[in-house]
Formats: C-alpha cells, sequence, structure tokens
C-alpha cells in the first residue's frame, strides 16, 4: 500500500515530538507546525491526537510484525542459530529506522495504562511468541530448559536498552551514517553473545552445576 505523503509527515513530526516533549506535553498545534499543514488536517486525517497516537503506534507494529514474519519466510531454510542471527538484524534495524518513536513507545510500555494493556494483547504477544521461538530453536540443544527462559529476558531486554537507554547514545548517532554503524556493531555484540552461549554455556552450567550439588552434599 502507497502512503499518503502529507500523512507520513503528520505522523514523523508527531514521532518526534512525543520523543522529544511527551505525548501529554505536545499540542495539535506544536505537530501541525512542524509538519507544516493545518490543524484542520490533522481532524481530517486522525480526527484527535490520541487518534493520530493509536494510529502511528499501530501502523508501527503492523510494519515490524510485517518485516519479522516476511524475514523468517525468507530464512526457512537456514539453521536455527542462522536465523537467530538475521532476526536480530532485522529487529535492530527496524527499531532503529523508526528510532524516535521506538522510544517514545518502549518508554510509553513502563506504565501502566489501557494503551499499554491493549499493545500487549495485540501486538507484543505476538512479537514475543516469534522471538522466543526463534531464541529457543537457536538454544534447543545448548542449554537447560532452567536457564533458557532467563536468558531469554537477557536477550529480550538487548533489544530494547538502546530505546529505553537513548539519552547514553544520543552523541553518537547523529545522521544516517550513524545509525548504520550503530545497528552493525550493536546486532554484533549480540550476535557474539548469542555465540557464546552456545559454544560455552552448556558446558559451563553443567560444571557450576555440579559444584553446587557438591557443595549442597
Amino acid at each position: 500500500m502507497q502512503k499518503n505523503p502529507a500523512k507520513q509527515k503528520v505522523i514523523d513530526a508527531a514521532s518526534s515530538l512525543f520523543f522529544q516533549k511527551g505525548f501529554q506535553a505536545t499540542t495539535v498545534r506544536d505537530i501541525a507546525e512542524k509538519a507544516a499543514v493545518n490543524v484542520s488536517s490533522i481532524s481530517y486525517y486522525f480526527n484527535s491526537k490520541q487518534g493520530l497516537l493509536e494510529y502511528a503506534v499501530t501502523n508501527y507494529y503492523e510494519e515490524y510484525l510485517k518485516t519479522i514474519e516476511e524475514q523468517l519466510e525468507l530464512l526457512d531454510t537456514f539453521t536455527p542459530l542462522e536465523i537467530l542471527h538475521e532476526l536480530t538484524l532485522t529487529i535492530i534495524q527496524y527499531k532503529q529506522m523508526n528510532h524516535q518513536l521506538t522510544c517514545f513507545i518502549q518508554r510509553e510500555l513502563s506504565f501502566d495504562s489501557v494503551f499499554v494493556r491493549e499493545m500487549a494483547v495485540t501486538y507484543l504477544a505476538k512479537e514475543n511468541h516469534y522471538i522466543q521461538k526463534a531464541f529457543n530453536g537457536a538454544l534447543e540443544s545448548h542449554v537447560k530448559h532452567d536457564m533458557k527462559e532467563y536468558l531469554f529476558l537477557q536477550y529480550k531486554g538487548m533489544l530494547i536498552t538502546p530505546y529505553i537507554l537513548h539519552n547514553d547514545w544520543k552523541d553518537q548517532i547523529i545522521g544516517e551514517y550513524s545509525h548504520q554503524i550503530f545497528v552493525k556493531k550493536y546486532v554484533l555484540t549480540i550476535q557474539k553473545w548469542i555465540d557464546f552461549i552456545v559454544e560455552n554455556e552448556g558446558e559451563t552450567i553443567g560444571k557450576q552445576g555440579n559444584r553446587y550439588q557438591s557443595a549442597k552434599i
């Protein structure tokens, strides 16, 4: 589906302002001025600021999940470890390409609200299903089940940390090229962590478990 350029301008402007000022502090007039459109255009496209928020977040997640699904189809013949590596790249690329909206959404998800509950039921559960399936597939024969759950939490944390602690990165990411460099280096860091788990964690956990059992005896 071809995007409406005027509508997209409004979404981009709103994403930037929500990121900088927060949803409550941003007015419809602020968005209209930044997007260089009439206030009436926002009412026409989205009815209200809340409608604009819901549209932007819904569109973000639908495109995000579609990107993941299409990538998983392309990776059908890859090994489980390769699938997880490529999925990691796909996720970080998408989040970084939509950096400001990603940071805003991640911030909103830290609050308990109707908005968050709707996102959890509609989109976050589906995202979690795809990511956990790929993660478990890659670690299936390498790590015990009880440890896998904790490692999965660490993996998910790495996927969202740059967008929760975005102030720590703001001086490093200026311009399109720096975004590309960040994706390349950060994804490589996660992939190396995964490789370490796959290559060493099973043996390490086994040894630690044996030491723990010996200490109990």
